[in-house]
């Protein structure tokens, strides 16, 4: 469920408050994220700023980290990013539909019989595989495409990529030029810490294969290898997870805008006795006369269960009426409990939201209570939320016009 923000949260004559106002616009849904166009926006902007003069492109896959491929490509778009990366064909239809005219690449690589697809939508495979560029090779001979593609070399990820050895083996068709190849680009394993010696390791490889690859642009650092220096920068940069809010330099502290806000409606409040337990397991009990509040929000909406509480553990925290409220027992599918005793009796009623993610509770934060990662946090958040987006009006602006292929500098 996709809307737009409803434009009387913010009529100043609107008698409600602007959670009352979300609440009425969305009479049916047990829970609302809010996706913030304008920082997703300022967030590019800085790492665009940060990466001069290397092109910042723009990683829209798993449907933008959750935020929405479709509503992300054309904020961004409208910004000026002018090149994007998605993970499969199915995203790309959506990303070139929402930004046309931008260069689009497709990470997961050049599948058997879909030649067609790529030059139906106009986006370039990112090849890994000798076997790959052979059929990519056929597919353009006999269909005269000239779309392009990029070749990924694996530089120490053990993960997609060709071999330095084999990317060696193409120098000679690069030489002889009319080669398609656009890009040139492998992936760090360990950017986001700092002083990890394998950073300096895929450094010096990529630098070296990359400079055969003569006139070829070169693409090295995801969002956290943006802050690892100019040097791993490049031709483009291809920021991801930053693009959302998430930390890319976990040791220090987060320079990028949050940009996901979600919150949980309220459904029941209850009393219990001390010694009464919640959930499955009974695995909490209530030291003293608590109140409880269910929360409409469990692990099929991607609260994971690894944030509940037991007796010996504290869980996560919610936030209810401008005060942070520690889950109570275990998180359920749809469900999760949460102690309230502490807030004033009338603060929080059945139909009142809990907040989540925001005021004060990052995607990180939750990533550590959850066991994994912002990223999993983001894509991990649930299709049943009505998802509110705000911003982005750059977005409704005609697209640059296509751009050319970024000039390769020497490496």
């Amino acid at each position: 469920m996709n809307i737009a923000a409803d434009p009387k949260s913010h009529d100043p004559k609107s008698q409600l408050s602007p959670e009352a106002n979300l609440l009425a616009s969305h009479p049916t849904a047990t829970g609302i994220l809010t996706v913030d166009l304008d920082a997703v926006v300022a967030n590019w902007r800085k790492l665009e700023k940060t990466a001069v003069p290397a092109e910042c492109a723009g990683v829209v896959k798993a449907d933008a980290y959750g935020c929405g491929a479709e509503q992300v490509a054309r904020a961004l778009a409208g910004a000026g990013c002018k090149t994007f990366f998605v993970a499969t064909l199915d995203e790309a239809r959506v990303v070139r539909a929402a930004a046309p005219g931008t260069a689009l690449y497709v990470l997961g690589g050049f599948l058997q019989n879909t030649g067609p697809a790529y030059a139906e939508i106009d986006c370039k495979p990112v090849i890994g595989d000798l076997n790959e560029l052979a059929e990519w090779d056929v597919f353009c001979r006999r269909s005269g495409w000239t779309g392009g593609a990029a070749i990924h070399i694996d530089t120490g990820m053990n993960r997609l990529g060709m071999t330095v050895t084999e990317a060696q083996g193409i120098i000679p068709r690069i030489n002889a030029g009319d080669h398609g190849i656009t890009l040139v680009m492998s992936h760090l394993a360990s950017a986001e810490l700092l002083n990890n010696p394998a950073n300096a390791r895929q450094l010096n490889a990529f630098r070296e294969i990359a400079s055969l690859f003569s006139g070829v642009p070169a693409s090295l650092a995801n969002s956290s290898g943006i802050f690892l220096g100019a040097q791993f920068q490049f031709d483009m940069v291809r920021p991801g997870c930053a693009l959302y809010g998430i930390n890319p330099t976990p040791e220090a502290d987060n320079p990028m805008q949050p940009v996901v806000e979600l919150k949980a409606r309220i459904v029941q409040i209850r009393n219990i006795e001390r010694g009464d337990t919640v959930g499955y397991g009974g695995t909490w009990t209530a030291r003293r006369p608590t109140r409880i509040a269910i929360v409409a929000a469990g692990y099929a909406d991607g609260y994971f269960r690894a944030a509940s509480a037991n007796d010996g553990t504290r869980g996560a925290e919610v936030v209810i009426a401008g005060k942070r409220c520690p889950v109570a027992g275990r998180i359920s599918m749809d469900l999760m409990a949460v102690d309230i005793t502490d807030l004033d009796k009338n603060a929080a009623r059945r139909g009142h939201m809990a907040t989540l993610i925001g005021e004060g509770i990052t995607v990180d934060e939750l990533a550590h209570h959850f066991g994994t990662i912002g990223y999993e946090v983001m894509t991990s958040l649930g299709r049943r939320y009505a998802r509110v987006y705000k911003g982005g009006h750059a977005a409704a602006e005609p697209p640059s016009p296509p751009p050319a292929e970024p000039v390769a500098t020497a490496t």
